[in-house]
């Protein structure tokens, strides 16, 4: 390891070797692609980058030779396609390894790369692809996404090119119905690399054309503080904000990997469960890790099984694991003392806050602290328990030294111990050309000058997300602003609610949401989903209703219990309260119309 990383930050360290100081150095010249990929490519082309494989049984380990050959290749493909910089790019690819030649050959065109998830239906590709004005859209075959962007294609004006990645199963398919394919096991090692080709009216197929295509690609002029990375961030309302990130964005990540998910450049291997949609992949399988010199585990899959992540663990030797507390409850719900995971060292979380119970069953079961962190679309990791730390449970940890930090209330003002606010994040100053600043914070919400402004302004970026601080200055998640439920004139947070029912035999998993009510402004619902052995009944809520008065204040209790199958969820496990608060209203708006037929109302 050359330690590439301290290029770039200005660093410290306490008597007990926590980080205690940190920025990171962003300059015009730097380009991941380049300054990162490259240079360790150049420096030592065998150094392991990737392993990465499928259920179908397809399995590769990339170097970073082979990820600086590949992205070249990608790069000159992609350029004979029109695709320069500042173009936006949309990237609809899962977890296939591809995803990783075509990030890192956007960053060296110098265009911007809009991952999305793909779950997106007609309005939800229609909206981005015209709001960003989209180039070019590189899309997996898997499923049913590349028939929603033909369905909308004609309405995007912008969109000018068409990419189709064939999945080779993409988790699935089964072995057999994989070998009948020519896929799995036979697309194994070098060889089998974009060997995969496909057919689509319409779609250019970009891994023969990768393949095709000269692995000499000459370096582009960019510009570190140029537009790198685009993401799509949802609300409870309106159309979701467009997340617009320079290169420090990258540069920032480097927390994330060497002092929170702890990363061993030499002989380990880090394993974030994200699905390249969403902005933890960036977080858990690239930017930090590979600044770091380490290598990424991903596991291209379809449904997630925690007999299968666990044996994977055991069978890669993974030494670091980061992923959403939803995974960790899932993962404990299996046998998880017959699996080898001896080779674990560290463990991670975040996404949502993390339930006591989780972390000492993981500290139990393992001997390992689970370290939590916090961070959002339009941040990197903020606040967090880092390597050496030692946490609470309960609490996300300490903000990251790279930020200033505070609780906030609803003037601006600071708010005191134990006083639940709105987390605030200090602008330096640092941003180019009329933005803010702050490396590692979002440029702007792009073409959304006035969301920008309500987010960012007298000096401070407002989250949007509630926490309060203890004495120490250790934070505790209270809830998104919309998430807090407001009711007979208390604040209630779900979180905390949440954490005492699930300490309860009878609850597997547990979502409180605030519903409308006529006289209290919004009564506590609980949507929970039962343990194996219980059935709903009128005796159970009264229980679990009794159960949460006597462990927390009683007006947090829950006065509505609705049993169901499962929660709503986002692909990588996060539970999706807007889901059930939509559901909620939609349920009350047909129930009102009900009531005025039958002359109710």
């Amino acid at each position: 390891m050359r330690n590439i990383n301290l290029r770039y930050v200005t660093e410290s360290y306490d008597a007990d070797g926590v980080l205690s100081d940190f920025t990171a150095n962003l300059s015009e010249d730097f380009n991941f692609g380049y300054s990162i990929v490259d240079d360790i490519a150049t420096a030592e082309p065998d150094r392991p980058a990737m392993v990465w494989c499928n259920p179908e049984g397809e399995e590769h380990r990339l170097s970073f030779g082979d990820m600086r050959r590949w992205s070249d290749k990608c790069a000159n493909y992609l350029s004979e396609q029109g695709i320069g910089r500042g173009d936006m790019v949309m990237v609809i690819m899962r977890r296939h390894y591809q995803f990783w030649f075509v990030a890192t050959a956007l960053a060296k065109l110098g265009a911007v790369m809009v991952p999305a998830t793909f779950m997106l239906k007609e309005h939800d590709l229609a909206y981005r692809l015209k709001a960003a004005d989209i180039k070019a859209v590189v899309c997996t075959s898997v499923g049913d996404i590349a028939q929603v962007c033909d369905n909308v294609a004609s309405q995007c004006p912008s969109l000018k090119v068409r990419m189709l990645v064939n999945g080779a199963g993409g988790g699935k398919l089964s072995r057999e119905e994989a070998a009948k394919l020519g896929y799995g096991e036979a697309l194994s090692g070098e060889q089998g690399l974009c060997r995969a080709s496909i057919e689509r009216e319409g779609w250019l197929d970009l891994n023969s054309g990768v393949l095709a295509a000269s692995d000499r690609f000459e370096r582009r002029e960019t510009n570190g503080f140029d537009p790198m990375l685009m993401y799509f961030s949802s609300g409870t309302s309106g159309e979701p904000k467009m997340v617009l990130h320079d290169s420090g964005y990258a540069l920032a990540h480097i927390v994330t990997g060497k002092q929170w998910h702890n990363v061993h450049s030499d002989g380990g291997l880090h394993f974030t469960i994200a699905d390249t949609g969403w902005g933890k992949a960036v977080w858990g399988k690239y930017y930090g890790q590979w600044i770091m010199e380490g290598c990424v585990f991903t596991y291209d899959f379809d449904r997630f099984h925690a007999d299968e992540i666990l044996s994977l663990v055991a069978k890669y030797k993974i030494t670091t694991l980061c992923c959403p507390p939803t995974m960790y409850r899932m993962l404990s719900e299996a046998d998880v003392d017959s699996f080898d995971l001896s080779t674990l060292e560290y463990l991670t979380t975040a996404g949502e806050a993390l339930n006591p119970d989780l972390f000492q069953f993981w500290r139990e079961h393992t001997g390992l602290t689970i370290f939590e962190g916090f961070g959002q679309t339009e941040t990197v990791l903020t606040i967090a328990n880092l390597a050496n730390s030692t946490p609470r449970p309960g609490s996300m940890g300490k903000p990251s030294p790279q930020f200033e930090v505070q609780i906030c209330r609803h003037d601006g003002t600071k708010c005191t111990t134990g006083e639940t606010g709105e987390i605030c994040i200090r602008l330096d100053g640092k941003g180019r050309s009329g933005h803010p600043g702050t490396t590692g914070l979002m440029m702007e919400y792009y073409r959304e000058p006035e969301k920008t402004a309500e987010a960012m302004h007298d000096g401070w970026y407002h989250t949007g997300d509630t926490a309060w601080v203890d004495e120490d200055g250790y934070f505790y998640y209270v809830g998104r602003t919309d998430d807090v439920i407001k009711s007979s004139g208390y604040r209630i947070g779900p979180f905390e609610i949440e954490s005492v029912m699930l300490e309860h035999q009878a609850v597997r998993e547990c979502a409180v949401t605030g519903v409308p009510d006529p006289l209290r402004g919004y009564a506590v619902k609980a949507t929970v989903v039962l343990a194996s052995g219980f059935v709903p009944s009128t005796e159970l809520t009264k229980e679990l209703q009794t159960w949460v008065k006597h462990k927390t204040a009683p007006y947090k209790y829950p006065r509505i219990v609705d049993y169901v199958d499962e929660l709503p969820k986002t692909v990588n496990g996060k539970i999706r309260r807007v889901a059930i608060r939509r559901h909620d209203e939609e349920l009350a708006h047909e129930t009102k119309e009900q009531d005025k037929t039958d002359g109710l109302v």
